[in-house]
């Protein structure tokens, strides 16, 4: 019922642009289902048998949050309409009072793809950089990558500190397997540096893109609030939660071949 009403929405609003069509062409492997089940628990004994990569949901993030949960943090409430990237029309499932509203179960879907990604990099212990703008939520970004033992960026972004990183710190350095980006724009207008130099070095991205954002560069672009502090905090848990898990697992797995 959602899904018809959103469909018919949409094209009495947006008709059938090009841009709409193009943008599924450039993500085909969004899955941007409404449907999507559990998936069933892993016993113990299994664990060693079963490749993380070939499980729909081996670290359990289906279950990590629901729908109400975004909802109770305003994760749906996006910005004024004039303000719309077109990239984002996708998600949109409607206005209200002049102001956009982001379509939750599409949001769901890709937080849980992103969850994943995220769990499996660490899983694989790889580094991961929580990156954000905003000085109100520094103090909170930076507490979660510590409180998972991961990494954060809260200031000034230094145009070479990916593109130009010998020079910028003087030896070789090991860049971020994975970013995390909590706001992918530096003002209402521009984007984040990062998120081009993230993508011109081929590192992943999950970024956290509200409605007047691009999300093109973006590996997994998740729809959502990125101004409101609940809706920071929870991206924050869930994140700092999807890393610990994958750790945790990769933890046991190295136990059990020791022993």
């Amino acid at each position: 019922m959602i899904s018809n009403i959103t469909r018919t929405f949409s094209s009495k609003l947006y008709g059938e642009s090009s841009i709409l069509r193009s943008f599924f062409v450039y993500l085909p492997k969004y899955k941007l289902s409404t449907s999507a089940e559990p998936k069933q628990e892993i016993s113990n004994d299994d664990l060693e048998k079963i490749d993380p990569l070939n499980h729909p949901d081996f670290f359990h993030v289906y279950n990590m949050f629901t729908i109400k949960d975004l909802f109770d943090a305003k994760v749906h409430f996006g910005h004024k309409e004039g303000s719309l990237n077109d990239h984002m029309r996708p998600f949109i499932f409607g206005s209200r009072l002049g102001h956009l509203i982001i379509d939750l179960d599409k949001s769901a879907e890709l937080l849980r793809q992103a969850l994943n990604f995220t769990a499996h990099i660490a899983f694989k212990n790889g580094i991961i950089l929580f990156i954000a703008k905003n000085p109100q939520i520094s103090y909170l970004v930076e507490n979660t990558a510590k409180e998972c033992q991961e990494y954060a960026h809260t200031r000034k972004w230094n145009l070479g500190t990916f593109t130009n990183a010998v020079q910028e710190f003087g030896i070789v350095t090991r860049l971020p397997d994975l970013c995390i980006f909590l706001n992918t724009m530096e003002s209402v207008v521009k984007q984040h540096t990062a998120v081009v130099h993230a993508a011109k070095m081929c590192i992943p991205s999950v970024g956290i893109v509200d409605t007047n954002c691009d999300p093109k560069l973006i590996t997994y672009p998740v729809p959502g609030n990125d101004d409101t502090p609940c809706a920071i905090e929870l991206y924050c848990k869930l994140f700092k939660n999807a890393i610990i898990k994958g750790k945790k697992y990769r933890n046991e797995m190295l136990r059990r071949n020791e022993a």
